[in-house]
């Protein structure tokens, strides 16, 4: 960003410390037009989004400037869902479409330039979801990541790496099998979640729709089931994988009606496992707020929210620093101080654009990203005094 726009920045930081008024999004300047779902803040200034049309952004300064990207080779008309990064110039794209158009691709050199990593199989199939996070393998470490895709034959496709996602394998044992037309909603590539850095404790969770309801499905990895190497179901010239097992727990979410285009859209919690929040609803019905958010009790049983978002919700976050929740979707954003419970509506303040709340897909805060190259970073929430 420019002069102008790191000025306003202090000028709305100086505004929330004197008024008890509704936080928002400082609007960024993204230089793009595409649809952008797949956003990851790194740390240390340093944040990854992408989008439509093979678009893939990177800023280094905390989003005052965001630099395009070389677009990867092939993927001008690629859809790219999802993107985790490891550092400023290391990162992995995912686009989502049917078949051979889900692919994931690698930059190591700030997305000067790209290798293709990995092809979805599938012909049927249709990736939703990636996500990494640093477990303990062996001596050495190494990133752990999932690939989640919609069911291929009834049953949903997880692909797995063990070092950084150089290789994939598919998971060999397979899951619950899936309930009519239910899917996995490619909206903020955070309908997966990946629990704590240990590999066999852990638990990972995607979340799903449908016209039979939103569902939950948990999954404990282990680190070898001994099964012998397939070449059908491993990423061609991959390593002597040894096949990791799962032993799956499935739970349904409180919902009183159900369509196709309803359901659970993104589950996360507060970085330590637990408390785990969820949202969702109908994204053709984008102002209903029945079945808009559930959380989890002291039982882990999943309750829907009692006051819930005004809206659907694509993806949703928890914000360590000022201990709240937050979630946005097309009409706008809500937060919770009470793991999920509560929901509020956030307004745009006087200094704002008025739709300064409203069109964002994707949350990695404290950015958010929509439609149109929309890009936004949260401000400090001032919660408005007790009358």
């Amino acid at each position: 960003m420019h002069h102008k726009t790191r000025t306003r920045h202090i000028f709305a930081l100086l505004l929330a410390t004197t008024l008890a008024a509704h936080a928002q999004w400082d609007i960024e300047e993204s230089h793009t037009t595409a649809s952008l779902r797949g956003i990851h803040n790194v740390g240390g200034g340093v944040a990854w989004a992408s989008g439509t049309n093979g678009t893939v952004l990177r800023t280094e300064d905390g989003g005052y400037l965001w630099q395009t990207c070389a677009i990867p080779p092939g993927a001008e008309k690629l859809d790219f869902r999802g993107i985790q990064a490891f550092d400023e110039n290391t990162a992995i794209v995912m686009s989502s479409g049917k078949g051979d158009l889900s692919r994931l691709y690698k930059t190591t050199d700030g997305c000067q330039t790209w290798k293709l990593l990995f092809t979805n199989p599938d012909k049927e199939g249709f990736w939703d979801a990636l996500q990494f996070t640093p477990v303990t393998i062996d001596a050495q470490g190494a990133e752990f990541g999932i690939i989640l895709g919609d069911p291929v034959d009834g049953y949903f496709p997880l692909f797995l790496t063990f070092d950084g996602g150089d290789k994939w394998e598919r998971q060999i044992r397979q899951s619950p099998k899936a309930q009519p037309k239910e899917a996995i909603f490619a909206a903020s590539n955070s309908s997966l979640l990946l629990h704590g850095p240990h590999l066999a404790t852990s638990s990972r969770e995607f979340v799903t729709g449908g016209p039979n309801g939103p569902r939950v499905l948990r999954l404990w990895i282990g680190k070898d089931d001994t099964q012998p190497q397939d070449s059908l179901k491993v990423a061609p010239g991959s390593r002597e994988f040894r096949f990791v097992y799962g032993i799956w727990k499935t739970q349904i979410l409180p919902a009183k009606s159900n369509v196709e285009t309803s359901g659970a859209f993104s589950i996360a919690d507060r970085g330590l496992g637990a408390p785990t929040v969820i949202v969702g609803g109908n994204f053709q019905s984008p102002n209903a707020v029945d079945q808009t958010a559930w959380y989890e009790d002291s039982h882990r049983e999943w309750q829907a929210s009692q006051t819930p978002p005004h809206g659907y919700r694509s993806s949703v976050a928890y914000d360590a620093e000022q201990k709240l929740w937050i979630t946005v979707g097309p009409n706008g954003t809500d937060i919770s101080t009470d793991d999920g419970k509560n929901w509020t509506p956030l307004t745009p303040s006087g200094y704002d654009p008025p739709d300064a709340d409203k069109n964002w897909n994707a949350l990695s805060l404290p950015f958010v990203v929509g439609p149109k190259g929309r890009i936004g970073r949260l401000r400090t929430i001032t919660q408005p005094k007790p009358k």
